[in-house]
């Protein structure tokens, strides 16, 4: 890479680049002069990388300003073409809904106005713009407010600008800048309180209201004290004004005009659940980029200013979107911001924040674990004690936590402790063992230690907890595969099925085919010992023969599927073959979930047989202790979702083929019609035509593309039907996953929470809870090494141990599992929505769960 652009990537940072110096303004001087040099023969690569370096490092954005100042002093008309290139990507991404570079380039243009690049009436000419189609949006008459979701942003990204360049605004333009707060105070009154109700991390107390401040409302707030504080921010750097006297002297440029999307119209039959549909196509299209997660006590934090959290969220939220895959870079620059305050809380609570943000993380939880695995090493003195006061407090609200974000804590912990040799204090939560097997803490723990096991062995972990070894009761069985025909046990089963089982396996053993055992079993196993015997007998013995590695167990599904196939041909056999590998694989969850995912791969199984088995009683009443039965639904939910997305992905791909099939032939044919209507001279004579050897030629090319065109559309009309197969069967798998949540939840929840609040089902012993399942965390940390002090209550141990009941536990757990699952398909879910309302989601369904449900689709309250 040649000097110039080494110099630009590496611009505030520590580097060889600038001989390790951290000044900015030798910096910036250092870069100017390099840039300088090559502007007369390299100005347009220059201006790409720029713009690309401003794009994707985003916290250098005062940087680059400063820098385009100096040059816009130097040469006018290459600025002017910064300039008018960022107006062209603005509307752009304005016009595809690129959120991040919408907000990205705002920024940029606000720092370009600090640096008498840009004129501070073209960037409130912005503001201004943006302003009104917000504003328009949310009118009752003009506009849509079911896309709030996109208002918001826009108001969310005038006012992100403010602490990067509302002083020299203020300075400037004092009169405009004024006008655009007025105009947002004036949309705030109109606009709809949002709630975050169904993608709050905690369950909220749904008795007392929605008064919390949403994340807009609580943005203005902050911005009116910078605003009080005189615009200044110790978070953002200010490079600018070392060189304020020599860009005074440069030309200010305008900033071309720019329109907003309009939005689209509302449906023609309004209805709560049209405007619910849009609604929640606008979220998905401009979601809100993060939750606060207040983990630790304000005492951490309070030397914040409140712009300053917000400034410091917003930068390293853009390290973690632009270094997404290069992870030792990312946690290099998180701990490298330029401000001039500790912020290794706030590092925290935003990671953790991403990692259990709802609806969905913006990255795989993998990358948030390799980024906080990261950050430990490159902060071995602060950053560890501080993830693991984290978990702590994190744990001490586990009963309150959202069972999806439990289930993503559980996943993430779990990998963490493996990359630092399972160690943690678990004698600070052998206490878990006092509490019943319900309990959300004795829960979390069990789980933790039987994904740990998954991640390693059993003695491994086993050794890990030998400073609470009583926690040994919570690991998962250490037996293996559980197979009825071995021959351990001969008062359970008959020496003639023992002997059928081991007859199987030399089958297979001697390699006979599918066909050959398929005819063994109708001509000699199935008319003696009927279908619950054959079907056992074959199912287990195969999953024996499988079972020594996940490659043996693929291995056996591929030859020998078509015989599982035969005798599992309904939906009641498939229930009980998935029966069967419970069995099989009892002591093992990880292999039962395998197992049971790589069958309905092969569709041996079908998504509703799994459905099913996982209401089956046996596993109904494992709802609330043990994460086996969700995990074999999530998989199988997943999978159909992934089929689903596939075949949009292969149609989407097929209709651009058909698209370039069609130009193809259509000029085929053209080039084809000119060549037949011209005129040529043969021996002297004029013919019509040219000569038959090009004509040949264009007539095969001609046929030649109509025949790809026809098998395009043909290709196109079969992917399709497949896509309207594939979404009738998702209405009849979400129909039959309601109508047995429905069911369950009916015979088990109590009548006095019929009045559809949460509160009302934790307190139906009538007594006072020990448990704490509503208050906010008061969790102190000790300064030294971050454990709680003992006066810290664990979240609702007591000595009177967890006082939610079992039946309202099962309950609490079963009802977050709801929510879980029509948050996360809410995508599939809305276009059934008029079917499951009518078949479940009816008067007689009960209201906590349809409130489950509403509050995972984002459902108005109204609509209850």
């Amino acid at each position: 890479m040649s000097s110039w652009r080494n110099l630009l990537l590496r611009i505030g940072d520590k580097s060889s680049e600038y001989s390790s110096s951290s000044d900015f303004k030798d910096h910036i001087e250092t870069c100017f002069g390099a840039l300088r040099r090559e502007l007369g023969h390299s100005s347009a690569e220059i201006l790409s990388f720029l713009l690309q370096c401003a794009e994707q490092l985003p916290h250098k954005i005062p940087l680059y300003g400063t820098l385009i100042g100096l040059l816009n002093l130097e040469d006018e008309d290459f600025v002017k073409q910064i300039v008018e290139n960022t107006q062209n990507s603005f509307q752009d991404a304005l016009d595809s809904g690129n959120c991040d570079g919408i907000r990205i380039l705002m920024r940029f243009l606000t720092a370009l106005m600090c640096s008498k690049v840009l004129q501070p009436t073209s960037l409130v000419v912005v503001f201004e713009t943006l302003l009104s189609s917000a504003a328009i949006t949310v009118d009752e008459e003009k506009g849509n407010p079911s896309w709030q979701a996109r208002a918001d942003f826009y108001v969310i990204c005038i006012l992100s600008c403010l602490p990067w360049g509302g002083a020299e605004l203020a300075e400037q333009v004092p009169e405009e800048i004024e006008r655009v707060l007025v105009g947002i105070q004036a949309y705030l009154s109109i606009r709809r309180h949002t709630s975050d109700s169904g993608l709050s991390f905690f369950e909220e107390d749904e008795s007392g209201g929605d008064v919390e401040k949403d994340f807009l409302e609580d943005l203005w707030e902050r911005i009116q004290v910078l605003s009080s504080n005189g615009w200044k921010v110790e978070s953002v750097p200010r490079p600018h004004l070392s060189f304020e006297a020599q860009l005074v002297a440069g030309k200010s440029h305008e900033f071309g005009p720019i329109s907003c999307p309009e939005q689209p119209e509302l449906p023609s039959t309004i209805s709560a659940v049209a405007y619910g549909k849009q609604k929640h196509d606008a979220e998905l299209k401009y979601p809100q980029r993060m939750r606060r997660l207040n983990i630790f006590p304000a005492s951490k934090t309070e030397d914040l200013q409140p712009i300053d959290r917000f400034v410091v969220e917003e930068s390293l939220l853009d390290v973690l979107l632009f270094f997404n895959g290069c992870r030792k870079e990312c946690a290099a620059f998180m701990v490298g911001l330029p401000v001039p305050f500790r912020y290794e809380y706030l590092m925290a609570e935003t990671i953790f924040s991403q990692l259990l943000l709802l609806p969905q993380p913006p990255f795989k939880p993998i990358y948030y674990t390799l980024v906080i695995m990261d950050l430990c090493k490159a902060l071995p003195g602060a950053f560890p004690a501080v993830v693991a006061g984290a978990v702590r407090a994190l744990f001490d609200k586990i009963a309150d936590l959202d069972m999806e974000c439990r289930t993503r804590l559980i996943l993430w912990f779990s990998h963490h402790l493996s990359n630092f040799q399972f160690i943690w204090p678990w004698e600070e939560w052998a206490y878990v063992l006092d509490l019943p097997k319900w309990a959300p803490q004795r829960v979390f723990v069990q789980e933790v230690l039987e994904r740990e096991v998954r991640l390693s062995y059993w003695d491994k972990i086993k050794q890990s907890i030998e400073n609470a070894p009583a926690l040994e009761e919570l690991l998962p069985p250490k037996g293996g595969p559980n197979f009825k025909y071995s021959g351990a046990d001969d008062q359970e089963k008959t020496e003639q099925e023992q002997a059928l089982s081991a007859e199987l396996s030399n089958k297979v053993k001697g390699r006979q085919s599918a066909r050959e055992i398929i005819l063994w079993i109708e001509e000699n196993v199935y008319p003696i010992h009927g279908q619950e015997i054959t079907l056992s007998v074959v199912i287990q013995t195969l999953l024996d023969i499988g079972s020594k590695s996940f490659t043996h167990l693929i291995t056996v599904l591929e030859r020998y599927g078509q015989v599982m196939a035969k005798l599992c041909s309904d939906q009641d056999k498939q229930v009980m073959l998935i029966s069967e590998v419970g069995s099989y694989w009892k002591n093992n969850a990880q292999m039962t979930a395998i197992a049971i995912d790589r069958m309905m791969g092969y569709r041996l199984i079908s998504n509703l047989a799994i459905v099913r088995w996982v209401f089956s009683p046996e596993n109904i009443e494992q709802f609330h202790i043990s994460d086996r039965p969700w995990e074999v639904l999530r998989n199988a939910v997943s999978k159909t979702y992934n089929r689903i997305t596939d075949l949009r992905k292969e149609i989407s791909s097929l209709k651009k083929s058909v698209v370039s099939a069609e130009e193809a032939a259509s000029k085929a044919k053209a080039d084809l019609e000119a060549a037949e209507s011209k005129l040529t001279l043969v021996e002297g004579e004029p013919v019509l035509g040219e000569n038959p050897t090009k004509l040949k030629h264009l007539k095969s090319v001609a046929e030649k593309t109509k025949e790809e065109t026809v098998s395009m559309h043909d290709s196109l009309e079969a992917k399709e039907a497949l896509l309207a197969r594939a979404l009738d069967e998702n209405e009849v798998l979400f129909l039959s996953l309601y109508k047995n949540f429905s069911n369950v939840l009916m015979e088990r929840l109590p009548d006095a929470s019929r009045d559809g609040t949460l509160q009302s089902l934790k307190s139906v012993n009538g007594d006072s809870m020990a448990v704490d399942i509503e208050e906010p965390s008061t969790m102190e940390v000790d300064d030294e090494n971050e454990r709680p002090k003992k006066s810290q209550s664990n979240g609702g141990k007591t000595t009177n141990g967890y006082n939610v009941r079992e039946k309202e536990q099962w309950c609490l757990s079963t009802l977050g599992y709801v929510k879980a699952f029509s948050r996360q398909y809410a995508s599939e879910i809305w276009p059934h929505i008029e079917k499951l309302d009518a078949e479940v989601f009816t008067e007689d369904a009960h209201p906590l769960f349809r409130k489950a449900v509403y509050s995972g689709l984002r459902r108005l309250s109204n609509e209850l």
